[in-house]
């Protein structure tokens, strides 16, 4: 359970890094930023829940971030160069959360603890 939780935790983070990172100074659709930057926002609304372990969260977490999945699939296949592999990288740190964050949710559920 741990384990889940550690990974849960680390790609949601890494993930919001990498967001950010990317619309502010690696590959930015306009040169400074874009205000595409506020992609990061929602990935902030789960984040003390998911690191204190909450099981709520960790049920609704998952549907948030298959937003950035798809994102990360359809830059991964329109654009080229950095934006591309920042792409994948979003692709892989968003379905790493998302299979930490499911089964974290199944093996805390109560039912489990009898």
């Amino acid at each position: 359970m741990k384990t889940l939780q550690h990974i849960a935790s680390a790609s949601l983070i890494a993930l919001i890094l990498l967001c950010l990172a990317w619309e502010l100074w690696l590959a930015p659709l306009r040169a400074g930023g874009s205000l595409l930057v506020l992609k990061t926002l929602p990935l902030l609304l789960p984040l003390m829940g998911i690191l204190k372990g909450r099981r709520y969260t960790y049920q609704w977490a998952p549907m948030l971030v298959l937003a950035y999945f798809t994102e990360g699939v359809v830059r991964a296949w329109s654009e080229k160069g950095l934006s591309a592999g920042l792409a994948g990288g979003e692709v892989a740190l968003s379905v790493a959360f998302f299979f930490a964050a499911i089964y974290y949710a199944k093996l805390s559920a109560p039912s489990r603890h009898t």
